[in-house]
């Protein structure tokens, strides 16, 4: 029924935005046991929502604690007056045959990650590993299938219809993570560079269908329905807008302007902000700075510090972004960064789970760990648990970019033979060569 429908009332996730009011430094620690009572009432029971609009609004108008020192706008103007003073400077010197190889192995990245991290999404660790050493994948080396025996299946309680590799009869199934990237391309190509929120929001509601969407991204859908126009369609009782769904909508605006991070994060703000506030939106303006750097640069490092140079220089993103990359510098282990992320965000708490800045902080480690070979760059990032579709994609990304589609073992491409499925109209199917033609011609667009 589309009353239990999730994601679309409000109080049954009332408990994710007081923790979100509390991560926003806000004094809200008095209201978690309301909160809680309330996101446990039926759906039938009328007063929950009288009471969930109320909480909304003590939460809304909470005051921040001293001492809480993050400095976080979520209007264009005020990020960039915010970014660091030193930033990355690039040029984008390479020929059009190798950025043609580059930005097809970007999309090839993406699906792969995709499809590497989407069987076992919502798997914690202990049940993941439990899964991979029965499996002889362990640590995680290849795709994961469900060809195990039914003993196995249910001791691990595996999931079906999750899109096991054995499973996905030559395309790549439908997927938010990479619908939204053919969404991007989508609304450059009918409303060209120059493309505002609003256009952002009418694509939307012209070319997805709303359950294609998740938790943000959904609650956005609903207030745009309803008439509520970016950015109150990001903020109006949505305890998501800073989870991970705008970070996963980052790629194409990477993709279209090669050696550009301004412009590419400039574009990840105006997709963004109809659905995301502070965190969630430099999410997306992080990856797709990433990204655009990634096209011309071959060093992770500076790639990293590209996408950090186009977000506040004192928000909690890139006070966690700088922590992993510290650890690294400083002779950390793989395995010692790995139990600190999972130390600062409980993977078993869904928005930890699901948050912007804990799998931002698995891309990096992955990135940096995996050294540019593109396997183990994904492998690990899906190991890390969390949203492990998201960032297997994320990361699959932005090294397909980096090494290009010609460097990719075949493996990891071979098994959706250049295609993939949406639920984006007109784009159903896809061969993913005319995807990477696509984009070259629309990153040539003047506007």
């Amino acid at each position: 029924m589309l009353k239990e429908q999730p994601w679309i009332n409000y109080f049954k996730d009332l408990q994710n935005d007081w923790r979100h009011a509390l991560d926003e430094g806000k004094e809200v620690a008095h209201l978690k046991n309301e909160c809680i009572r309330i996101s446990n009432l039926s759906l039938e029971d009328e007063i929950a929502p009288v009471l969930a609009e109320e909480m909304y609004r003590l939460l809304e108008e909470a005051p921040v604690k001293e001492g809480f020192n993050f400095i976080e706008p979520s209007d264009l103007e005020g990020i960039k007056q915010q970014r660091p003073g030193k930033r990355i400077g690039l040029t984008n010197n390479v020929s059009k045959d190798l950025l043609k190889d580059k930005i097809l192995g970007a999309w090839h990245g993406r699906i792969s990650g995709c499809l590497l991290g989407k069987p076992v999404e919502g798997y914690h660790t202990e049940r993941l590993y439990k899964l991979l050493k029965a499996t002889d994948n362990y640590p995680l080396l290849k795709y994961i299938s469900n060809d195990v025996s039914e003993e196995l299946k249910k001791e691990i309680e595996m999931w079906d219809k999750a899109a096991w590799i054995n499973q996905i009869n030559g395309k790549a199934p439908v997927d938010d993570d990479t619908n939204y990237t053919v969404l991007g391309l989508k609304i450059v190509e009918e409303y060209g560079k120059s493309f505002t929120p609003s256009d952002v929001a009418e694509a939307w509601l012209r070319w997805m269908p709303m359950l294609s969407t998740c938790t943000a991204e959904r609650v956005a859908y609903r207030n745009l329905a309803q008439g509520l126009l970016p950015p109150e369609s990001a903020t109006f009782q949505n305890p998501f807008k800073e989870w991970i769904g705008a970070q996963i909508r980052a790629d194409f605006f990477g993709y279209v302007n090669p050696g550009n991070p301004e412009m590419a994060a400039d574009m990840a703000w105006r997709d963004a902000s109809i659905s995301h506030i502070k965190n969630g939106i430099y999410g997306e303006m992080f990856v797709a700075a990433m990204l655009a750097a990634a096209a011309v640069c071959d060093d992770v490092i500076t790639v990293i510090e590209a996408g950090l140079g186009e977000i506040p220089q004192n928000c909690r993103l890139s006070e966690k972004i700088n922590l992993v990359i510290n650890l690294f510098q400083s002779g950390a282990t793989k395995s010692e960064v790995f139990n600190k992320i999972h130390t600062i965000y409980n993977e078993k708490e869904g928005h930890d789970w699901c948050h912007t800045i804990s799998n931002a902080m698995i891309v990096v480690y992955a990135l940096l760990f995996g050294h540019k070979d593109f396997e183990k760059s994904i492998c690990m990032s899906v190991e890390a648990c969390f949203d492990t579709d998201c960032n297997g994609a994320t990361v699959g990304s932005v090294l397909g970019m980096m090494i290009g589609a010609k460097n990719i073992p075949e493996y990891w491409t071979k098994p959706y033979n250049n295609q993939l499925m949406t639920t984006i109209e007109e784009y159903n199917l896809v061969n993913l060569n005319d995807l990477a033609d696509k984009t070259i011609e629309l990153m040539e667009r003047k506007d």
